[in-house]
């Protein structure tokens, strides 16, 4: 099952910034898509929508997002049953609630839970579209076009080549990510890891587990690595 929407306008992008000169750098050596950002911040300034301050502040705050964040967001889900209930009914709230603004008006983000019925696996079938605000920047075989093809065609080939087996009475859906729409998805909590503190919780948590490529670690295997 997959679901297509348009990407009419992709906001996931590289910036370079500054006072659209760097010391040092001639403009004419940037590509094509570094000049285009430049075009870009310097019409927001002009327009007084947003100065190159701010835009810089927000491409840090993006920068400077990782992994990490989304595991903490699925380990208190996984240790807080009304905040579970929460983030999968009011993503937003949720997240302001533990620190993290998403960005706004767009792109939104949908929160699934995997469940020993149904698995879900993310693609963005056209670009990268990608929850960066907890995540981090995608990872390079999620932008690939293999990837983005096969997600759809064949998915359950695909989680098998990330060593994921899924039941075969179990749903597979295929969420096709959007400029407009993002999704996180919380995968179901490993055996073993009951009594376990949110930051023992979050170290099982792997990005591939958020994007429904692979499951979680398991405890035992976390306890061996150590």
């Amino acid at each position: 099952m997959s679901e297509n929407h348009d990407h009419a306008n992709n906001p996931d992008h590289h910036h370079d910034h500054g006072d659209h000169t760097h010391p040092g750098m001639d403009t004419e050596e940037l590509g094509w898509h570094a000049r285009r950002v430049q075009a870009m911040e310097t019409l927001l300034a002009e327009k007084g929508l947003l100065t190159v301050a701010e835009v810089q502040r927000n491409v840090d705050a993006v920068e400077s997002r990782s992994p990490a964040d989304g595991a903490r967001v699925v380990a208190r889900a996984w240790s807080d049953p009304q905040f579970k209930a929460r983030l999968l009914a009011e993503p937003e709230a949720a997240l302001a609630g533990m620190g993290y603004q998403l960005p706004d008006p767009t792109p939104k983000l949908d929160v699934v839970e995997n469940t020993a019925a149904v698995h879900h696996l993310v693609v963005c079938t056209l670009c990268s579209c990608y929850p960066r605000a907890l995540l981090g920047r995608p990872p390079d075989w999620y932008k690939s076009f293999a990837y983005r093809s096969r997600a759809v065609s064949d998915p359950r080939g695909v989680l098998q080549e990330f060593g994921t087996e899924i039941p075969a009475d179990a749903e597979v859906v295929v969420l096709d990510s959007t400029a407009d729409l993002r999704y996180l998805v919380l995968p179901q909590r490993p055996a073993g890891a009951e009594g376990l503190s949110e930051d023992e919780l979050a170290a099982l948590v792997t990005r591939d587990s958020m994007i429904g490529v692979s499951q979680p670690l398991t405890p035992e295997l976390v306890a061996a690595d150590d």
